[in-house]
């Protein structure tokens, strides 16, 4: 069937359309009602079915008389490391995991936080969590020991797993000062720490609290995988708010699952014994979802990087790694590929490697800008698909369907809405937007099977936050045009949450910290246009009266505390002093207008604001140092 019919056919009748690909699983028990209400009146998927997602991860494949084929290849160039596991080597370390995780008590519904590195026991450990029915929440290595606790808080694991250290390029980063000191923070007490040594780092370990990894899972038995139902969760993913603490993201294994089964196979085009790479990162959810759950789950080979795309050892690492294991469908985000092409412009590495075995490259993360997207299709000579999708609905929502045929590519476009999505761009008034007008994006509720169905502990919020603006309507926080023949084009977030290199940070929590400086009357931080990262903050602020700290010890200052609070993944690096901010009367600092200014897009200011001269003044501080940009493509 075409892309129109198959749409089609998912929006008109979507419970008969999500329960005939829910029999493309393998259920203990097939659920009993495909779509129903809960007890807070939220939509969910599958009632009454029962399954394991470690086991759909790993046994299926070795009944089937697969478990000799490759599922985990781990290339590692900052350690000079390469390794391939079959799925049934994966699924005997899995077994040990999950057996020392239950020596430790946990049980199903428990909680395990997996602060760790790019290593082969990450996913190891996810999918032990997952088959003793615990719950885990992976949680980035470059955040900062205040963000680990906020989540310890939120979470209360009763296991943190972790490992001595990672490696960045030209250094190594001591995860155990940091778990230490976040448990500090945290109110909630774990009750066990296990710590994977490296060996290149090896930690100290506190008597009583923390355990050897390697010791510990030697002595435990492999433990079996337990039963869950369909809406029992299977992870917690922790996404940046407005407010500056973290929403808790559920994902439940039943939607879950079948939403991984089906974006392979439609989306993204694979077959079971594609070699799939997502260089990303086990905390966000692209490294959830397309290198653990997705590519185990249908049964392809998939890649675990340990490394960046540049002087790893050079700019042609990615391509070295597309032909030395054959890989068929590569997903990144386009920030990588502007590394790549700042050091290498001309493609010159490319033509050292054969990458003939890759079909499709797809990039997400924020928006491929047209001269990459080019180039790109220029040096691979494939399909190079722009997609849009978020950490709240765990698969794609716009993008080519693959597996049904491509339609053209239009650069600066995600495509258009994948089966199971019903979108709406409005103005500002709720009116439905005319073609190529800018408004937000609304997804008609009830999401797919596979988006999230709630918040962590967290109701009210989740209703506030996504389902209360537009009744019916799941705000996605994104602003997009449509065009006359049905492409979306996603314009960047309408509130205060930015993208940097794919990873959405709040610029909320980034003020508090500076805020915090004793220096620092008031301050904003809004994220300004960067070629390379997508986005990357600045913070403008306003110092107390007769303050002699000079401007450059300031930004020194402010730069530091943002990388010990919030991470190195911030990229924050320009802290700008001014006499004020621009306001509202009530108050309300004007960030969307300053943000215009910053890149130089038209803006309107509003007859609210206090003082329309500071606009002019702060045009030409952007200026004068540099940081006006306009987007290119």
């Amino acid at each position: 069937m075409s892309y129109e019919t198959i749409y089609k056919n998912s929006i008109s009748d979507p419970v008969d359309y999500w329960e005939k690909n829910a029999h493309l699983i393998d259920w203990f028990r097939f659920p009993q009602e495909i779509l129903y209400r809960d007890e807070d009146d939220l939509y969910r998927w599958y009632r009454g079915g029962v399954l394991n997602t470690s086991y759909l991860a790993l046994d299926v494949h070795i009944k089937n008389g697969k478990g000799d084929r490759i599922a985990l290849i781990y290339d590692s160039p900052v350690t000079g490391t390469k390794k391939k596991f079959t799925y049934s080597e994966v699924h005997s370390a899995v077994e040990r995991i999950a057996g020392m995780l239950t020596a430790f008590g946990v049980e199903k519904g428990d909680r395990v936080i997996i602060y760790m590195p790019m290593i082969p026991e990450t996913a190891f450990a996810m999918l032990a969590t997952a088959r003793i029915g615990a719950i885990h929440s992976v949680v980035f290595g470059g955040f900062a020991a205040n963000e680990l606790a906020l989540r310890i808080d939120d979470a209360k694991p009763k296991v943190l797993l972790t490992a001595s250290g990672g490696i960045e390029v030209q250094r190594i980063v001591s995860y155990k000062p940091l778990v230490d000191e976040s448990l500090k923070q945290a109110t909630h007490q774990v009750e066990n720490v296990v710590v994977f040594q490296r060996e290149f780092l090896k930690a100290d370990l506190l008597p009583g609290r923390d355990h050897d990894w390697a010791s510990v899972v030697a002595k435990a038995q492999p433990t079996g995988y337990t039963e869950v139902m369909a809406s029992d969760p299977l992870y917690i993913i922790y996404t940046s708010g407005t407010t500056g603490k973290p929403k808790g993201v559920v994902r439940e294994n039943g939607g879950h699952a079948v939403a991984m089964y089906y974006s392979m196979k439609h989306v993204y085009g694979a077959q079971s014994e594609d070699v799939f790479w997502a260089a990303s990162d086990y905390g966000w959810a692209v490294g959830h979802s397309y290198i653990v759950y997705g590519p185990l789950i249908y049964g392809c080979t998939s890649v675990i990087f340990e490394g960046k795309p540049v002087r790893t050892p050079d700019a042609g690492t990615f391509w070295r790694i597309l032909e030395e294991y054959q890989v068929n469908i590569f997903f990144t985000a386009p920030t990588a590929f502007r590394a790549i092409r700042k050091e290498d412009p001309e493609g010159r590495l490319k033509v050292r490697y054969d990458t003939s075995a890759l079909r499709h490259l797809f990039v997400a993360g924020e928006r491929c800008d047209v001269s990459t997207l080019n180039w790109l299709r220029e040096l691979l000579r494939v399909p190079v698909i722009d997609h849009w999708w978020q950490t709240e609905s765990g698969w794609p929502m716009i993008s080519q369907m693959t597996a049904l045929g491509l339609y053209p590519v239009k650069p600066g476009s995600s495509g258009k809405p994948v089966a199971g999505y019903e979108f709406r761009i409005v103005n500002e008034n709720g009116e439905e937007c005319r073609e190529n007008e800018e408004g937000v994006l609304l997804i008609k509720y009830p999401l797919p099977p596979g988006a999230l169905p709630n918040l962590w502990n967290d109701t009210s919020r989740f209703k506030s936050s996504y389902l209360g603006s537009y009744p019916g309507y799941y705000f996605s926080g994104d602003g997009a045009y449509r065009d006359a023949e049905g492409y979306f084009f996603i314009t960047g977030r309408i509130d205060d949450v930015i993208n940097v290199a794919g990873h959405r940070l709040s610029t909320a929590e980034m003020e508090e910290v500076i805020a915090s400086h004793r220096s620092v009357a008031e301050c904003a931080v809004i994220g300004v246009f960067d070629e390379l990262k997508g986005q990357v903050p600045i913070g403008l602020v306003v110092l107390k009266e007769n303050e002699s700290i000079s401007e450059d010890e300031i930004e020194s200052a402010l730069i530091t505390m943002i990388r010990n609070q919030i991470g190195p993944v911030a990229s924050f690096k320009k802290a700008l002093v001014v006499e004020r901010l621009p306001k509202t009367r009530s108050g309300k600092i004007l960030r969307n207008v300053m943000r215009a200014i910053a890149d130089h897009k038209a803006y309107r200011p509003p007859s609210t604001i206090q003082d329309i001269s500071v606009l002019p003044e702060i045009e030409a501080l952007l200026n004068q140092k540099g940081i006006r940009k306009s987007p290119n493509g």
